[in-house]
Order: structure tokens, then sequence, then C-alpha cells
């Protein structure tokens, strides 16, 4: 049997793992929710629930692949007692990440094309809304020139991949994750710098009781505000669908698992928390209302570059940094399902490649159709990337969590065990997993999951009908 790779290093497992967590979300999602509900107070309460929700499933996945050295769709079948059936989620984890390349590899190549858009000018001159409308024709009509940025990005991550685990995903990530820290770091302070940019900054960061109690119409909505957090800590770290368990398997034993997740984690928020140092201060000091979601990225942003001095410089820049963040969550995300195939048919990575590289190409084009073409086709009242993206944010996500969770605390006659999941994640130097709320991990951590998967229907089907 062919030996399986393993990182070069430490810091390696550690960069590619919060490379794989760190998306656009971090950037889009996380500062305009934090600026909703109240700025620090917020944060307060996402950290909690990172801590207590996000860090052990993830110490959990590290854990499983760790202990079987496989991908999702061998890891179960290699640890679950016989005669059970836990390795049949194996299937649908793939499918997750399938799903999640659909629509990612998509955004990714927009944010390459708006690089190119802003180093070369294209968006100088234009008004708010001129800007809006450059984004609508892009999507709506520009189809072959997104087909071909789509196909870069699939192509730049099967060629990273390709080269193999240390040659090619360890290197290729450790260099984009060290840039994108860098220029985090430059654009926060050039923002920060801004005239104005401390009225964003307060917005940010100064706690907001009242925004975390009442929304501006003067309605209760602590509870609302807590399963944002909530939602927020867990989906920020890709848990459930083996994208951490893949890097689990290519590591050694001499740390143990719940402090390399605390680094993940804490990298992961770093990502997404100076995100805001960018986007606050820079929006409020050229007076634009930033906005939540793909306006925040394509629309609001060129609108505050235009208006800042060199601005063709830092949104070239920003959207380098966009570009590396999702590309190392393209190369890791490829990298699972490379491994699936590898662990599981037994076929050399070249192979595996080359068969992955058309499959992608194909199953990426109704997602970008769906923008144009295709427009018409909605799936329970969503356009195709809206449905692919429910598909794994609101359920194989939060049901794949819960599969984990359940796997490593069950019994040893229904499951892996606790203590053999305690053994593993505890194996080496560091800090110990917190072995004396096993009662909380068995029994309410599953509930908190199962609440966000509920939640998830209802805010994408009642709250916002």
């Amino acid at each position: 049997m062919k030996e399986r790779e393993t990182f070069a290093s430490r810091l390696g497992f550690v960069l590619i793992s919060a490379g794989c967590a760190i998306g656009l979300g971090n950037v889009w999602r996380f500062p305009y929710i934090v600026g909703q509900y109240g700025g620090a107070a917020f944060v307060i309460i996402y950290l909690i629930f990172l801590l207590i929700m996000g860090l052990p499933i993830m110490s959990m996945e590290f854990a499983v692949g760790r202990a079987s050295r496989k991908s999702i769709t061998m890891s179960f079948q290699a640890l679950e007692p016989k005669g059970t059936k836990w390795h049949w989620y194996g299937w649908f984890g793939l499918a997750g990440n399938y799903l999640l390349m659909m629509f990612y590899t998509t955004i990714s190549g927009w944010l390459l094309l708006y690089f190119c858009k802003l180093g070369l000018g294209h968006f100088d001159g234009m008004n708010a809304a001129q800007v809006s409308e450059a984004f609508s024709t892009m999507k709506t009509q520009d189809v072959g020139i997104q087909l071909l940025f789509m196909a870069i990005v699939v192509l730049l991550g099967m060629v990273v991949c390709s080269r193999g685990l240390k040659n090619g995903v360890e290197k290729a990530n450790k260099a984009m994750m060290v840039c994108l820290l860098l220029l985090l770091v430059v654009l926060a302070v050039r923002a920060l710098t801004l005239p104005g940019a401390m009225e964003g900054l307060r917005f940010y960061l100064v706690p907001n009781f009242n925004n975390l109690l009442y929304d501006a119409d003067g309605n209760f909505r602590l509870f609302r505000a807590i399963n944002d957090a909530m939602g927020q800590a867990f989906f920020t770290l890709s848990l459930g669908i083996g994208a951490m368990a893949i890097f689990g398997s290519y590591i050694g034993r001499e740390r143990r698992l719940f402090g390399e997740s605390i680094n993940v984690g804490i990298l992961d928020t770093f990502v997404a928390f100076t995100s805001g140092l960018i986007i606050f201060p820079a929006a409020f000091a050229f007076g634009i209302n930033p906005d939540a979601g793909p306006n925040l990225i394509f629309v609001t942003l060129p609108n505050v570059f235009n208006a800042m001095p060199g601005g063709r410089l830092w949104g070239a820049l920003f959207f380098v940094f966009l570009f590396f963040a999702a590309l190392s969550t393209v190369t890791a995300v490829f990298e699972n399902i490379l491994a699936c195939w590898m662990d599981r048919w037994n076929i050399s990575r070249s192979k595996a490649v080359a068969a992955n590289l058309v499959l992608i190409l194909l199953l990426s084009l109704p997602c970008l159709l769906g923008n144009n073409l295709w427009s018409g086709v909605q799936i329970l009242g969503l356009d195709i990337m809206d449905f692919e993206d429910f598909l794994v944010s609101n359920n194989l996500l939060p049901l794949g969590s819960v599969v984990y969770l359940m796997f490593c605390c069950a019994s040893e006659k229904i499951g892996w065990g606790f203590d053999n999941f305690l053994a593993e994640v505890d194996h080496g130097t560091g800090i110990r997993f917190p072995a004396r709320f096993r009662v909380y991990f068995k029994y309410i951590l599953p509930i908190i999951v199962l609440i966000i998967f509920v939640m998830g229907y209802v805010d994408k089907f009642l709250l916002t009908a």
C-alpha cells in the first residue's frame, strides 16, 4: 500500500486548515452582522460560541481524519463498529464538497475578474449607480468572460493540487496565507488613517447594547442575535463535510488536536475581524453605507475605492486579498475531493486531477448560467447559486456536524466511542480536550446544532417570505 502523504510542517497544517475555513463569508458577512448587532457586544457572544461549539466539532473532525488516515468516504468505515452504517454519510460529505465548489468557483472567478477591472481602471470615474450597473451587466451578459475566469480558477486549483500535498497544496497555501495576512494589515492601516475613519471604527467596535437588543423598529431581537452568533461561529469553520478531517489525516501525532483547532480558529477570526477594520472605516470615511452579501464586495467597495486617493491600487490589492482567501478554500476542498477519489478507488493523483478538472468545470456551469441564460430557473424560490449554497450551508454542514458529534460521543457498540476519540485527540503535547464536559458534547451540543439547522430554514423561508 502506498504510504500516505504528510505535511512538511505543523505551520503548513495550521495555515492550510485556516485557509480552508477562511472564505468570503469572513469578509462580507462577519463585519456586517457585527456592526448590525452592536459591535463588540456581538463579538463577545460570537467568541463564546466559537469556543464552546466550533472548536470541539473541529477537533472531532481532525481526530476522525488522523485516526483513520482516510478521507471522508473511507474514514467512518475504518473506525465504525462492524455492522453499523456511519460510512453512508461519506457520500453526502463528498457531495457537499462538490456542491460548495459548484458556486464557489464562479464567485472566485468574479474576484479575479474584478482585480483585473480595478487594476485597469475600469471603474474610474463611475458613480454608485454605474458601478451597480457594471456588476449586473457582468453577471447577466458577460457569459464568456465569466466562463473564462471560472475556468482559470478551476485550472489554477487543480495545477496546485497536481503537485501533491507538500509541493503543491501546502506550499501554495503557505504563500497565499502569508500574503493574505500581510495585505490585511496593510489595508487595515490604510483604511484607519483615512479622514473620518474613526466614525466607522466606533460603529464597528464600540459596544452598542441597544443594537444588540432591539432592531431599528424597536423590536426585541436578542435571541435572533444569539442565533446569528451561533451560526457565524459554526459556518465560518466549514465543519461537517470532512473539509477539516482530510487535513487531520495528513498530520502526525506529536500535537494534541484541540490546541491546533484553537490556532485555526484564531486565524479564521483574525481575518474576519480585520476585514471589518478595512470595510467600516473606509465606507464611513466616504459616506457610503456598507451593505451585506455580494453587493458589499462587488458594488459598495468599488465605490469606496473610487473615492479614495490611489483607489485603483488599494482596490486591486483588496481583490487580490479576497482572491487569495477564495483560492485557498478552493485548493483545500479540491484536495479533499481528490483524496476521496484516491482513497476510494485507489487511483493515482494525476488521474483524479484529470477526471475532476473536467467534472468540476461541468458541475460549475449551472451556477454560472443561473445568473443569465438560466436566470428563470427557481428551486424552492431560490436561484441556482442560492439553492446550492442553501444545500451546503443550511443542510450538509449542520447535519454533518451532528454526525461527527454522535460518532465520537456514542458508545463503542454504536459509534467510535468517546474514549477512543479522547485517546486520539489528546495524543501528543499541547492543550487537552475538555473531556469533563462529555455530557454537554453528547446531549446538548447536538441540540444546539439542530437549532441552527431549523433556524436556517425559518430564516430562509419564513422570515424572508
